[in-house]
């Protein structure tokens, strides 16, 4: 348990950030599914709206701290590779 006020400080911060960090996460998380189902689904038109819509948000993490970028380059690569092979 944290002792020191600076420490007990730091604990709340820390909670704080955790949440904020999570419904990030949860929120890109929701993108890169619609863009999953889209695929699996075979309907391009809806997989490349569904990936544009989901570029700006994994990029957006990455500068939130919550992806590090080369993680967020991947994903955003290998869902672009899997849309343009739908034709």
């Amino acid at each position: 348990m944290a002792n020191s006020p600076q420490s007990k400080k730091r604990a709340r911060q820390n909670e704080r950030r955790l949440a904020v960090n999570k419904a990030r996460r949860s929120r890109i998380r929701t993108y890169l599914r619609k863009v999953e189902e889209a695929i699996a689904s075979g309907d391009k038109d809806a997989a490349q709206s569904a990936l544009r819509a989901a570029q700006p948000e994994l990029m957006r993490g990455v500068t939130k701290g919550v992806f590090h970028k080369n993680t967020a380059s991947r994903k955003i690569s290998r869902l672009s590779a899997r849309v343009k092979a739908l034709g």
